[in-house]
């Protein structure tokens, strides 16, 4: 301490003679002076070291925000394609819900029709075998009998028409597997190989779904 101070004197002795008689009768001061601009030094460092600090923490809670914004958006986005998902999913079950109610209103009498094509069958089968020749006012009531027939299988077919029941009656059309019945294949001269030649019991169709084939005979080539 004694040299710091003989040389701090030395080096202010010839500008500052007053400062030096001040430092040679007041060491004590010197030493008070030096501690103090160590102290003023030491303070200027923690205040720059604690500004760094400031500086870099907002630099790492910027960071960390910016993770969990992200984590936060990939979760909404995640949530969101769910959300979408499940919406399409109830729109489908509701589609296919409404669809099975159509269908059950529009087929859920096939099983009813199914058991009045019989009855159909049997008015035709009774129309049909009836001589033709034997219709005439001379026989009233064969008349009227075969007339009554007549009317009443008219009438049961405007009720299946009405409820969207048609008839298949499919002669010279092309053979269809969907709606025809093959019940055998013969060659036919003037008819065009596929075609129906013959029908032996006719088909209906609900609307537009075949309900009974039609049993029918199919040309084939010679």
């Amino acid at each position: 301490m004694a040299a710091v101070a003989q040389c701090v004197r030395g080096a202010v002795r010839p500008r500052y003679p007053l400062l030096s008689f001040a430092l040679r009768t007041s060491p004590r001061l010197l030493c008070a002076a030096t501690q103090q601009k160590s102290t003023g030094q030491n303070l200027e460092e923690d205040q720059g070291q604690s500004q760094n600090e400031h500086k870099v923490e907002p630099s790492s809670a910027e960071k960390i925000l910016t993770e969990e914004k992200a984590k936060l958006e990939e979760q909404l986005k995640e949530v969101t394609d769910k959300y979408k998902r499940a919406l399409a999913d109830a729109e489908n079950i509701r589609q296919r819900s409404q669809k099975l109610v159509e269908e059950a209103k529009l087929y859920g009498i096939q099983s009813f029709c199914k058991d009045l094509l019989e009855v159909a069958d049997i008015l035709e089968k009774a129309t049909e075998s009836v001589p033709k020749e034997e219709i005439k006012d001379e026989n009233p009531h064969l008349k009227s009998l075969y007339e009554g027939l007549v009317m009443t299988e008219v009438q049961i077919q405007k009720v299946f028409k009405k409820h969207g029941l048609l008839r298949l009656n499919p002669v010279g059309a092309k053979f269809d597997p969907y709606e025809h019945e093959a019940l055998f294949h013969a060659p036919m001269e003037g008819k065009e190989p596929g075609t129906i030649a013959l029908v032996s019991k006719i088909g209906y169709k609900l609307h537009g779904r075949t309900l009974r084939p039609a049993l029918v005979g199919v040309v084939k080539d010679a």
